[in-house]
């Protein structure tokens, strides 16, 4: 059996590699660091993520953690300069190999794909931490003539920073970013460019559906450029087919077809049904229990404190800021069968509830 024994050399000190980074320092591994932006290192090493890639390294494994665009050209270089296993956490699979199996053919047996999803909106390695990829996926993306025991290692990985590997081809991870990634991004972003000409009086009215709808639009345009461009193909198919929802949804307005707006709207919940369950399970049949917190310091720790005391297990939670009061309006998703028990729990304690 393979065993990640180190030493890990991480190139790019951004927010992912730099917390890759320090998820090895946490299993007790040698971290060797290099990034184009010596502040990255100086700040990586800073946080005890690693220290500067030695002259001469002969690395286990390399784990490249740069923008979309600088993937190939530094996956061939890490090839290049040793026999190390080398992996990588771009969110596009395909184009790297191409460049590798191009380029390197040779050499492509010690390249095997990786990408955590996992990340924030935040980025740079102040932003880093080893539990970042906790509980996470992290799809492992073998070709034809990878090393199975590469693999096992990229695989290792994964679950060494505490992730839970899953395999899948090349093509098929980026169709799958693409659905469930790069196209809610993409919508986020324009429904978020509806707001930028908004009357200041319809922002007033800005609640939480629409802080969910664009919270991802908000990631580096210069970053999401690269991976949506990279990922052409597979986006513009999903691109085609909400096109025609669109122009369906806007002649059942124009038609005044509400039966057909019904179908549609339902198409959108059955979507939020598919979606797995926490762990990856099957979707639980959840209620939300809304409670009027004070903005105050503590009132979170409180509540989240006689929530635990109810015995009842929280499955998500949200926040709304009530724009006109001091109050902030927390949701509390729970099983569907231990809503009431949960807000009547709450109420006993002074609580105002409703659901």
């Amino acid at each position: 059996m393979v065993e990640l024994q180190g030493p890990v050399e991480v190139v790019g000190a951004g927010l992912l590699g730099t917390s890759i980074a320090l998820a090895c320092r946490r299993a007790g591994l040698e971290v060797w660091l290099s990034d184009t932006n010596p502040e990255h290192v100086r700040t990586a090493t800073g946080l005890a993520a690693g220290v500067p890639r030695p002259e001469g390294a002969r690395p286990q494994l390399v784990v490249v953690a740069v923008p979309p665009d600088h993937l190939g050209p530094e996956i061939l270089g890490a090839l290049a300069r040793s026999d190390a296993v080398v992996t990588d956490v771009g969110s596009i699979k395909a184009e790297p190999l191409r460049r590798v199996l191009a380029s390197a053919p040779d050499a492509a047996s010690r390249y095997v794909g990786g990408h955590p999803m996992a990340g924030s909106e935040r980025s740079g390695p102040l932003a880093a931490g080893a539990s970042l990829f906790d509980g996470r996926p992290w799809a492992v993306t073998p070709h034809e003539t990878a090393d199975p025991d590469a693999v096992a290692l990229v695989e290792a990985l994964a679950v060494l920073c505490g992730a839970a590997p899953v395999r899948l081809g090349p093509e098929e991870h980026d169709h799958a970013v693409a659905r469930t990634s790069h196209l809610p991004h993409l919508l986020a972003v324009l429904v978020a460019s509806r707001l930028t000409e908004a009357p200041e009086g319809h922002l007033a009215l800005s609640g939480q559906g629409v802080r969910d709808v664009t919270r991802v639009a908000g990631g580096d345009p210069a970053l999401w450029q690269q991976i949506v461009a990279l990922n052409a193909e597979p986006l513009r198919g999903l691109l085609a087919e909400v096109r025609e929802d669109l122009d369906a949804l806007h002649q059942a307005l124009t038609d005044g077809d509400r039966s057909r707006l019904t179908g549609l709207l339902a198409r959108g919940v059955a979507g939020t049904q598919a979606i797995p369950g926490k762990h990856g399970g099957p979707v639980v049949e959840t209620a939300t229990v809304y409670v009027a917190v004070p903005d105050q310091p503590g009132g979170l720790a409180r509540l989240f404190a006689e929530a635990e005391a109810s015995g009842v297990n929280i499955e998500d939670v949200r926040i709304d800021h009530d724009p006109t009061r001091e109050v902030g309006l927390v949701e509390l998703v729970v099983a569907a069968d231990r809503a009431e028990h949960l807000a009547g729990s709450l109420e006993s304690r002074g609580w105002v509830t409703h659901r």
